[in-house]
């Protein structure tokens, strides 16, 4: 995203806001990581206090995309920790957003990549494999779709239905 901010984004973009091309997440998200800014393309992933397929999509090339989990907003356990994140570091990926809760925060926090959870919680998900990739999820009433783009900073995360030229 370069030197553009979201909110810069946001003015300069009221029209596709007015469409739905282009949503704001809301401000429920704590900033982990040591990549405050990161945008790309999204793969999204449903998986309610289950880590297995989280693991795994990290496990593959990360080729600058963000992986976003609805985790149904759970904060009853982690469901991303500082393993999964390094190697989500080390296989390219731009980004994690969780709609749940992480741990390892000083892992993480040492990490060059950018992770956005609602919390942080010291008890481990199960490990059951349960959950759906590539499936359109909604996160805070906003619907997420695989393929569309993320573009995360302080100010906060957007969602555009493609990638902006910024």
């Amino acid at each position: 995203m370069a030197l553009v901010t979201t909110a810069e984004v946001c003015d300069t973009n009221p029209q596709q806001i007015v469409s739905g091309e282009l949503r704001a997440l809301q401000p429920i998200f704590q900033i982990y990581g040591r990549r405050q800014v990161f945008s790309g393309p999204v793969v999204t992933l449903k998986a309610f206090e289950d880590n297995v397929l989280i693991r795994e999509f990290l496990e593959e090339k990360g080729s600058g995309r963000v992986l976003v989990v609805d985790g149904g907003g759970s904060l009853r356990c982690a469901i991303l920790g500082g393993n999964p994140v390094v190697q989500a570091q080390n296989n390219g990926w731009a980004g994690v957003v969780v709609n749940g809760c992480i741990r390892d925060v000083d892992e993480i926090n040492g990490c060059d990549i950018g992770v956005r959870a609602l919390g942080s919680h010291p008890m481990k998900a199960n490990k059951k494999g349960i959950g759906e990739k590539h499936v359109p999820i909604t996160i805070g009433g906003t619907r997420i779709s695989d393929g569309e783009w993320l573009y995360a900073d302080t100010d906060g995360i957007l969602i555009s239905r493609a990638e902006l030229c910024v």
